[in-house]
């Protein structure tokens, strides 16, 4: 990922946390296929490996999985917050008009090869973490274990499993960093105001961002 110095995210909490909150990644791979690509809900696990390890799950019928079992290095993308920049928010502009759109966006790239498993054992142990995890915050959460072993032990012959360590991470916050305070302001204050939900939530991330690296 091109990645200037001024967007470089190397913290791994940081880095972590984004990857927590990016509810369905995209894993892609090359193979004999070519590249192939699926969007998957992923289990971080932070302290397995030096970057941590992630796990998830394909359906069998999805050929992908058969490039991680070949030895396929993998690519995760977890994409955060992301807003257009309209040139109309610089300081810049009133000043002397030498100024473009861009877009501001958060990204995490994980990259890594995966072990295939489709242990049975493995498979619940895997599937009820995920389902404990995104039902965590529901009043009445549903566990694996509500429905009948035999169904569960059906789903789980029609899916393959895999445990991928990270061996390399990437961060890319792009959040104006290379503009001045001036500038910084007056896209803080456009998004702030902006109608759009991610406008607003990329706002939040600008605030944070420069919190932490005030108050590191």
């Amino acid at each position: 990922m091109y990645t200037p110095t001024a967007f470089r995210q190397d913290d791994l909490a940081t880095l972590h946390q984004q990857m927590r909150a990016t509810r369905l990644p995209t894993l892609v791979s090359h193979g004999s296929q070519g590249l192939l690509a699926s969007h998957l809900p992923l289990l971080l696990a932070p302290d397995e490996g030096e970057y941590g390890t992630l796990y998830g799950h394909f359906a069998r019928a999805n050929p992908q999985w058969r490039d991680l079992a070949e030895d396929s290095e993998v690519l995760v993308l977890f994409q955060g917050p992301e807003a257009y920049i309209s040139p109309s928010w610089y300081a810049a502009k009133a000043e002397h008009g030498k100024v473009v759109p861009t877009w501001n966006y958060i990204s995490v790239q994980a990259h890594g090869r995966a072990e295939v498993f489709d242990d049975a054992e493995r498979l619940l142990q895997l599937v009820s973490r995920l389902s404990a995890l995104h039902e965590a915050e529901r009043p009445q959460p549903w566990a694996v274990s509500d429905a009948p072993r035999e169904y569960i032990d059906s789903m789980l012959r029609a899916i393959v499993g895999f445990a991928l360590p990270i061996k390399r991470l990437e961060g890319k916050w792009k959040l104006g960093q290379n503009r001045s305070q001036a500038d910084q302001a007056g896209v803080h204050e456009g998004l702030a105001g902006s109608v759009e939900p991610r406008d607003r939530e990329l706002a939040g991330s600008m605030n944070n961002h420069h919190s932490a690296k005030e108050h590191p």
